[in-house]
């Protein structure tokens, strides 16, 4: 009973401090930036280098060509989130050195690390371009970020387990 209560006063209480929060969305956003960062990063880095241009079939790209994608939308949808200029297109190549690549995805991050730190809910209803030609709210944008870093990762992690390496995230701690 005692731990039911207490699990009751942690949720009511960090409802209240959401609540009480200026921007919740973008500071929901900001919150969940750390951890996949860290996860994405962590993957890219986990993966052999000599296993970068490995492709689970034909049809898939390798995973060097993931982690440059995942860097890659970041940079796009950062961007646009924030009414930033985009950064200038890095020279780094599907067939560069796992470093290279790794230091591309971390300087992504590290873009939008800075772009979301200016963000505020204020904008969100803002109409941006999305993809396709269409038209709609910044907070597509938003939403669209935040399911890629999820999508990245899952398709991170089903990489490495086929090559024997055990993801980020189902380490023991």
């Amino acid at each position: 009973m005692k731990i039911a209560v207490a699990i009751l006063v942690l949720l009511f209480s960090s409802v209240a401090v959401s609540a009480q929060t200026k921007n919740p969305v973008s500071t929901v956003v900001r919150e969940i930036f750390p951890r996949q960062q860290k996860n994405l990063i962590a993957a890219a880095e986990a993966m052999p280098a000599d296993k970068y241009n490995f492709k689970p079939t034909a049809e898939q790209m390798t995973f060097a060509h993931l982690i440059l994608h995942i860097a890659e939308s970041n940079n796009f949808l950062c961007a646009k989130i924030s009414d930033l200029p985009e950064p200038k297109a890095s020279d780094v190549k599907e067939s560069d050195s796992k470093d290279a690549l790794v230091a591309n995805l971390q300087a992504s991050f590290d873009f939008c690390n800075s772009s979301l730190a200016k963000l505020d809910d204020s904008k969100l209803g803002d109409p941006v371009a999305l993809f396709g030609g269409r038209e709609g709210p910044r907070a597509s944008l938003l939403f669209s970020l935040t399911n890629d870093w999820a999508d990245h990762y899952s398709a991170a992690a089903m990489y490495l387990r086929l090559n024997g390496v055990l993801p980020p995230t189902a380490k023991k701690k």
